[in-house]
C-alpha cells in the first residue's frame, strides 16, 4: 500500500498551480494522517511476518483492503467502476505493486521499520532517472546533483561494509527500484482512468497475485492477530483515501514535502513497538536522502513554473482547450483600409 500510496503523489504533477478551491492546511493534514495511517500498516506487517508466513500476511492484507474498497464503492458506482479501455495496463500496475509490496514485507522482516522507510524514499530518485533515460526528458547538472547525493544517501542507510549488504535492504532497495520504474511507465493512467477505476482494479489485482503465495503456507490467526490483520487491511485503505483526499485538496508542492514525516513515524514507533534504536548510519542517510527527495522536488517544481512563465498565452489556451474540449477562437477584428487618392511614393522615397 505504501507504494500504491506513493503512485498517487508521483502522478500528480508537482508543479501545478493553486486552484481557488484548494485548502492547504487540510490538504497538509489529511497527508500527515496518511502517513501516520501508513507507518502503522508497516508497523502491523512487521509484527505479523514475524510469526505468519509472508504469503498468507500480503493475501489477507490485500484481500482484506479489496473487500473494504468494493463495501464503499460498488454501492455507489456498481460494477461499472471496473470499466476500462485500459485493462492491460490496469494488469501491469496491480502486479507490480503486488510485487513491490511484497518486497517491503519481507525487507520489514529483516531490518528496522525506519530503515525501510528511508530506504523507500529513494523511489523518487530512481523515477527521475528512469523518466531521463527512458523517456529523455530534459535534465541538468542540479538534477543529476541531487540524485547522486540521494544516492549516497541510500548507501549510508544501507551502510555496506565488513558484513556486506543486509538482506533486508537488497529488498527494501528492490521495492524502490521496482516502485520508481513502474510509476514512469504508468504515470500517465491518472488522466484517462477515474481514481476509484485505478483504485480498484489495483486491489484486485494484488489480491488475485498474493493469493498465489498462499502455496508456501498459512496457519490460522489467534483472535488478538486477527484483529491486527483486520487493522492492517484497514490502515491500508485509509491511507489510500487520506493520502488521495490530500492531493485533491491543495497542490503536491504543498502537500508531498510532509510525506517525509514517514521517518519520523517510523523511527519512534520502531523504538516504542520493537525496541528499534537508530544508529547513526540510519539517521545521518536518511536525513540526506529526505533532503535529496525535497530538493528535487523543488528543483522539479521552480523548472515546471519556469517553462509555464516562458509558455505563450495561445499555447496555454489550446492546452486547457485539450482538457474541457475544443477551444472557440473568437473572430478577429477586421480592419478595412481605404485607399489613398495618390500614394505619392516618388515624394516620399526620394533620396
Amino acid at each position: 500500500m505504501q507504494s500504491a500510496t506513493r503512485a498517487s503523489a508521483v502522478d500528480a504533477r508537482p508543479a501545478e498551480a493553486a486552484r481557488p478551491a484548494d485548502n492547504v492546511p487540510r490538504g497538509i493534514a489529511l497527508m500527515i494522517g496518511a502517513t501516520v495511517l501508513l507507518t502503522l500498516s508497516n508497523a502491523f506487517s512487521k509484527h505479523l511476518v514475524a510469526h505468519y508466513p509472508v504469503g498468507e500476511v500480503m493475501f489477507l492484507r490485500s484481500s482484506i483492503a479489496f473487500g473494504l474498497v468494493c463495501a464503499f464503492l460498488l454501492p455507489a458506482t456498481g460494477l461499472g467502476v471496473f470499466r476500462t479501455k485500459r485493462p492491460g495496463a490496469h494488469l501491469g500496475r496491480g502486479l507490480s505493486q503486488a510485487i513491490s509490496q511484497t518486497l517491503t514485507v519481507l525487507a520489514l522482516g529483516l531490518m528496522p521499520l525506519a530503515g525501510v522507510t528511508a530506504i523507500g524514499f529513494s523511489a523518487p530518485l530512481f523515477a527521475a532517472v528512469v523518466a531521463i533515460l527512458w523517456h529523455k526528458e530534459a535534465s541538468d547538472p542540479v538534477r543529476w546533483g541531487v540524485l547522486l547525493v540521494g544516492f549516497l544517501g541510500v548507501l549510508v542507510v544501507t551502510n555496506p561494509g565488513a558484513d556486506s549488504l543486509q538482506v533486508g535492504a537488497l529488498f527494501a532497495l528492490g521495492n524502490a527500484v521496482m516502485y520508481g520504474t513502474v510509476t514512469v511507465a504508468v504515470r500517465g493512467m491518472a488522466k484517462t482512468e477515474k481514481a476509484s477505476t485505478l483504485l480498484i482494479w489495483q486491489m484486485a489485482v494484488m489480491a488475485a497475485a498474493h493469493s498465489l503465495l498462499l502455496v508456501f503456507g498459512f496457519r490460522w490467526p489467534t483472535g488478538a492477530d486477527a484483529v491486527l490483520f483486520g487493522l492492517l487491511g484497514a490502515s491500508n485503505v485509509g491511507a489510500q483515501y487520506l493520502w488521495t483526499r490530500a492531493l485533491a485538496s491543495a497542490p503536491a508542492t504543498a502537500v508531498s514535502p510532509f510525506y517525509y514525516l514517514m521517518l519520523v513515524w517510523g523511527m519512534g514507533l520502531g523504538y516504542l513497538a520493537f525496541g528499534e534504536v537508530p544508529n547513526a548510519h540510519l539517521v545521518v542517510g536518511g536525513v540526506i536522502v529526505v533532503a535529496a527527495g525535497a530538493l528535487l522536488l523543488w528543483h522539479e517544481t521552480v523548472m515546471r513554473r519556469g517553462h509555464a512563465a516562458r509558455m505563450p498565452a495561445w499555447v496555454e489556451a489550446w492546452m486547457r482547450g485539450r482538457e474541457s474540449g475544443p477551444v472557440r477562437l473568437s473572430r478577429p477584428e477586421v480592419h478595412r483600409l481605404h485607399r489613398p487618392v495618390a500614394l505619392g511614393l516618388s515624394r516620399d522615397f526620394a533620396g
